[in-house]
């Protein structure tokens, strides 16, 4: 059976700009999050949201492994590096590095699932 070749609407925006579009939502959701609810509560959705978006946006485009999670945690890069009051020892850094690396994690696991879609849909 063949599909009837649709795609999703995200198919046309590139892996740049889902990129850029997550860092921007995940940041909004982070600030919209933390205010009513705490940081924790706040950083563990930003992180949610960042992991399903690497996972997705990799398994749609397997060769931006290598920019989408750096790009979707540019934010909390900045935030660690840049700001002179972040705690390497808190509660926090646990936080923010963990999503980091799984955010990684899931965008290898996306490309890798990306990559066998792609071969067994062209024989």
């Amino acid at each position: 059976m063949k599909p009837d070749g649709k795609k999703s609407f995200l198919a046309g925006i590139s892996s740049l700009a889902l990129s850029v579009i997550t860092a921007f939502l995940s940041f909004l959701l982070l600030f919209l999050l933390a205010y009513p609810f705490g940081e924790v509560i706040g950083y563990i959705s930003y992180n949610i949201v960042i992991i399903f978006a690497c996972f997705l946006i990799c398994r749609m485009n397997p060769s931006s492994i290598w920019y989408v999670p750096i790009i979707c945690n540019i934010v909390g890069v900045i935030a660690a590096f840049g700001e002179e009051n972040f705690y390497w020892i808190s509660t926090l850094w646990i936080i923010i590095c963990g999503g980091w690396v799984l955010s990684l994690i899931a965008s290898i696991i996306g490309a890798q699932i990306g990559r066998r879609t792609a071969i067994s849909d062209n024989p």
